[in-house]
């Protein structure tokens, strides 16, 4: 395992991650979700990302039962969640359920709290920008969790980098802590905000990234490329926003067939290959992965062997395929 820095912060986390959506609580059983959480812990994997919304909170649930089931020390562990959508235990929704008012956000944390058993995360994000909520309501919701001890960092996911300077600025002018990390998509196909919008939070900031759906919800691993397959997520109830992306991506999967060439001549699959380019990424702190079996945990992690094969030479031959490099905009200065 590889185990980078998150930003600035001093905590490090594990460069390939386990994440919860839809997968713990959701499509995947628990048996074989319990069976994932541990091959991704016996393979050095210590990040596991949540979030109040997944599964209406049973990822949370689920997550914390994996923890107290194998035994785990909660010190060795880096445990996130997020705030925004949250709901009653009934599946109902209050009019303060939902977004990041100081009430949703106090109220969101001690619920998930309570469904992961534990007594702190080490990561809580705000799971969206809230235009209604002022930033400095927000900046002083997410500084209480952490003085009081309930979470160690904040920071957010799909936020604008306009966003996230603004909430920096708050929190300076305030004497109070701004942002550590953002959770944006960020894969083969999807690349301009990570490698464009942000760019510059990298370099004068130090923003962590922990980057969601490396693998585009499994198309980049070449599943696709001949159909859906019937035990696919695309197959599954509620995901047909999704099944119709796949089928009407005939150019996407068309890429994705191109890749499998490269991936071969380093010796990797074509998953390997899309998820050690996205570890290749310095600025990426952690590419957070989701499986429904343990052969896929171990697979992915298998990718990390690969990250130093991904030569200049074979990093442009992966770019002549994708077509997509995003034109960064001339620097003020060097």
């Amino acid at each position: 395992m590889i185990y980078r820095f998150l930003g600035r912060s001093g905590l490090r986390v594990s460069a390939i991650s386990l994440g919860g959506w839809l997968t713990h609580g959701g499509h995947t059983g628990e048996e074989i979700a319990l069976a994932t959480i541990k091959a991704a812990y016996d393979g050095g994997v210590n990040f596991f990302d949540s979030a109040e919304q997944y599964a209406s909170g049973k990822a949370e649930i689920l997550l914390g039962k994996a923890v107290r089931h194998f035994g785990w020390d909660r010190d060795d562990l880096v445990i996130s969640t997020k705030i925004y959508w949250g709901e009653h235990e009934d599946g109902s929704k209050g009019v303060n359920d939902v977004g990041l008012s100081r009430k949703h956000v106090l109220v969101g944390m001690k619920k998930s709290l309570k469904r992961l058993q534990m007594d702190y995360v080490d990561l809580v994000y705000a799971h969206r920008p809230d235009k209604y909520t002022p930033m400095e309501e927000v900046v002083r919701a997410f500084n209480y969790l952490i003085e009081s001890g309930q979470a160690m960092y904040w920071g957010t996911s799909e936020w604008s980098a306009e966003e996230i300077q603004d909430a920096w600025r708050v929190a300076d002018k305030l004497n109070l802590i701004g942002p550590v990390m953002e959770q944006p998509q960020y894969n083969m196909l999807t690349r301009d905000r990570v490698e464009v919008e942000y760019a510059p939070l990298y370099r004068k900031h130090g923003l962590g990234l922990t980057v969601f759906s490396p693998l585009l919800r499994g198309v980049l691993t070449g599943k696709y490329t001949h159909g859906i397959p019937d035990d696919s997520r695309a197959n599954k109830a509620g995901a047909e926003w999704f099944r119709s992306q796949v089928v009407n991506g005939k150019p996407m999967l068309e890429r994705v067939a191109k890749l499998e060439p490269i991936a071969k001549k380093i010796g990797a699959t074509t998953g390997q290959l899309a998820l050690a380019w996205v570890v290749k990424n310095e600025s990426v702190s952690s590419a957070i992965i989701g499986a429904t079996s343990v052969q896929q945990i171990e697979e992915n992690l298998s990718a990390l062997a690969f990250v130093d094969k991904l030569t200049p030479e074979i990093m442009e031959e992966v770019e002549a395929v994708l077509e997509n490099k995003p034109k960064l905009p001339p620097m003020r200065f060097s």
